[in-house]
């Protein structure tokens, strides 16, 4: 399966970069603390641009998910239904990102416990994807 690949800017290339190696890298606001993803040139919380990359654990839990059946463009047609999830990260933050390989019996609620996808199977993704654990 080939998926489009992310535009990679000056503001993304750490999270991009560390997910080619299987690694979850977020931005920390130096100034407030705060956990930011999406990448961004100024935290959206105190509105500093002092903020550092560092790597997390790969591991939370869903607070809130999304199951795609219908309107799913190519390439993820033959794997529909896709499912998105807002994921609350063990190491602090959340992030919305997808999980794989979801069972069809719909095993997955708020609380479900999620980690990354491992390597070689994490750089068939373009973004950081997690599975059910």
């Amino acid at each position: 399966m080939s998926y489009p690949e992310p535009a990679l800017t000056e503001v993304n290339r750490p999270l991009i970069e560390g997910w080619k190696r299987g690694d979850l890298v977020l931005q920390h606001c130096s100034a407030c603390g705060h956990v930011i993803y999406f990448p961004r040139a100024v935290c959206p919380h105190c509105w500093s641009q002092q903020l550092d990359w560092k790597k997390h654990s790969g591991r939370g839990r869903v607070v809130s998910y999304s199951s795609v059946y219908s309107h799913v463009t190519q390439p993820f047609v033959d794997e529909s239904p896709v499912t998105l999830a807002e994921i609350e990260l063990e190491d602090g933050g959340a992030m919305l990102a997808r999980i794989v390989d979801v069972p069809s019996e719909g095993k997955i609620g708020s609380g479900t416990a999620v980690g990354l996808v491992s390597m070689p199977a994490a750089q068939s993704y373009p973004l950081p994807t997690f599975k059910i654990v």
